[in-house]
This record gives structure tokens, sequence and C-alpha cells, in this order.
């Protein structure tokens, strides 16, 4: 087992991998991961999926079988994805009973066109959930303006969610406030509030690309000792939020005595992307317990291989987090602005994911075998 990610799962951050593969499942790879890296989770999008279907021949046989049926491409797509996901929901089931069903999860999006419509949203969300027919799985709802109360009604509805796209502590605050009223529209319908469970997708490393260009553009020397500094205040000020609403807040303690589990931070987006960075940044600066760390492959093995663990790198430093973000507006940063443009290149990023994924199985049910 790797010392040092055993080390970081000890410190109370649950380690899920980005990343999915039939492949994967089926030469136990994903459950080496689990056994010897304290993987406990798994994230997917779409473009995981297509980079995953392009690869290999672990698909023929399913391939072929909906090319003989004659199938459509948002159906074969289902198909293809839920059946991954539901394979991998039976490898981490075991994490999930030892965990009191708060790990061992695996995420499924819903259809990024639905972005910006709640009742899309919210239909989709009850037929992933139904198709993929797993306790462990977390429908992926985006933190859209629209995608709050689609989470809501989900919640409501008794299914698990995974919010992601998450850049602003302002969003961040809705997005809680928008799991909070799910668990209490449950807990009237007399559901069991213990099997509801949720993460909250605080993207990273996009923040740092966004601003650093800012910054850049600013030039001066007060700008450019900014850089590769937002990302990590704002996610530690996200922690702040999730203490303040789940540890000390009495609306949440209401729920907890009806057998509610808190909605837990996700770091979201750690591949760094600048390469003048540590390449563990946006784990090694985000330790902090009950938090989760959904990572790509090569972030984690660069993790077992040199990453440093301290109990907690987010409470200590939460001042210094406040400091950087004033200054960030005080060079000029309008993070309000930076936040917009994340959040809409995030669906656009959504959208283009999504249509590779289409196009990769058009392609594919095109094929003969």
């Amino acid at each position: 087992m790797s010392d040092r990610l055993k080390k970081l799962s000890d410190a109370g951050v649950s380690i899920w991998l980005d990343d999915l593969s039939r492949e994967r499942i089926a030469t136990g790879d994903l459950a080496k991961l689990v056994t010897e890296s304290s993987v406990v989770g798994v994230t997917t999008n779409p473009t995981i999926f297509a980079t995953a279907l392009s690869n290999g021949e672990a698909y023929e046989a399913q391939l072929q079988i909906l090319r003989d049926r004659g199938t459509g491409v948002d159906e074969a797509i289902q198909a293809l994805t839920t059946d991954d996901v539901r394979a991998a929901c039976d490898v981490l089931s075991a994490t999930n009973r030892a965990t009191d069903k708060v790990d061992g999860r695996v995420s499924i999006e819903v259809e990024p066109g639905l972005a910006r419509d709640t009742a899309g949203t919210i239909a989709q969300a009850k037929q992933l959930a139904e198709v993929v027919g797993r306790d462990n799985v977390l429908i992926k709802i985006p933190a859209t303006e629209e995608g709050l109360p689609a989470i809501t009604a989900t919640i409501a509805e008794g299914i698990s969610v995974n919010v992601t796209l998450i850049f602003s502590l302002e969003r961040y605050q809705g997005v809680m406030d928008a799991y909070l009223a799910g668990l209490e529209q449950a807990a009237e319908q007399g559901r069991d509030l213990s099997r509801l469970h949720s993460v909250a997708s605080f993207f990273v490393s996009r923040v740092d690309s966004e601003v650093d260009k800012r910054l850049d553009a600013i030039g001066t020397e007060q700008a450019t000792q900014l850089k590769g500094k937002a990302a990590v205040a704002n996610a530690r000020l996200a922690y702040e939020l999730y203490q303040q609403v789940f540890e000390s807040g009495e609306r949440f303690a209401a729920l907890k005595a009806k057998g509610a589990t808190v909605q837990r931070p996700l770091w979201a987006s750690t591949g760094v992307k600048d390469p003048a960075y540590p390449d563990t940044l946006y784990v090694a600066e985000l330790i902090a317990p009950g938090t989760v760390n959904t990572m790509p492959e090569k972030t984690m093995q660069a993790f077992a291989d040199h990453g440093e663990v301290t109990a907690d790198a987010i409470t200590p430093n939460l001042d210094d987090a406040r400091q950087t973000m004033a200054a960030l507006e005080q060079v000029g940063i309008d993070l309000d602005d930076v936040v917009r443009v994340l959040e809409d290149e995030g669906v656009e990023k959504f959208d283009k994911s999504w249509a590779e994924l289409v196009e990769t199985v058009t392609d594919q049910l095109k094929q003969s075998s």
C-alpha cells in the first residue's frame, strides 16, 4: 500500500479517482487501487467515457449487440456508461458498507445540455439513478442557477447527489442551502435521511488558470506575486463555509438529529495545469478532515511518490486565504467576473465533452465487428 496516500486518507481526506473505464474494471485495476492506493470513490464525465471507448476492445461485445438492435446514439451512450458505473459501484460496495455508506461512491452526470434546464435535470437524475440501480451511485448535477432547485428536488426524491461545477463562495452557499432544503423535504415525506449523501465539487485549478491570466495582463510585481494563490485560498474559504453550515449551523443540527449526513466539500479539477507549480499543489494544500479529493491518476501517482501530508492544511491558513482574496481585488481582479466566466466556460466544456462522447459512440456504432 502507498504510505503517502494512506497518510492522506488517515488525515481525513477521501481519495477518489477521477477516471473510469471498462478495462480498468475488468482487469482488476480499480479493485487494486482500492486495496493499494486508498481509493474510496470514482468520478466520471463524458470525456472520460469517450477516451475509454476509443481505447481497447473492452466495449466491443456490447457495441455489437447495440448495433444488431439498431440502438440509437443516446440510448447506446446511456447503456454503455451506466453499465460501467454499475460495475464500479459493485467494486466499491464493500467500501461503501465499511464506511457506513459515506464513501464507496461512483458519480455519473446528467447530460450537460440540461445544465440550464431544471425540469430536464430532475427527470434525468431520476432516470439515471433507476437505471444504475445501486445505492452507492451519485448523480452529478451542475451548480448553475437552474441546477440549484434540481438539487433540492433530487435529494427530496431520495437520490444522492454530487453537485459539480462550483467556483464561487456565493454559489457554494446556494448549493448547501439547496441540499438542506432537499433534506427538509425528504424528512417531510418520511424518507430515511441517513440514506441520502452528497458532495459539493469545488473546482480548483481552473480558478488559478483564469486568475493567473488576468494577473499576467496586469503585469505589476504585486500582481505577479499573487499567481498560483487564488485557487487554494478560494477553496480554503469554502471549507470555512462548510464548517459554519454543517459543524455549527442550527439548520443542519436539526436535520442531523433526524439522521442526516453532511454534504462534504470535494476538491475537483486537482490536476495542476501550470507546470511551474508543484504537481501535488491542489492535494497537499487542501488537506482537512471530512473532505474529498478526486484526482486524475497522474496526480494520485505524484502524491504517492512525493506528496507531503499535513494534518490540517486549511483551518490554520484561513486568515492568509482572506488576505490573498483581498489582495487580488486590490490589484484589480474582479472575482465576480472570474467565477461568471468560469461557470460559462464550464458549461461550454461540458457541452463539448458530451459532443465528443456522442461522436465517439456514433463512430463505434457504425463499425462492423
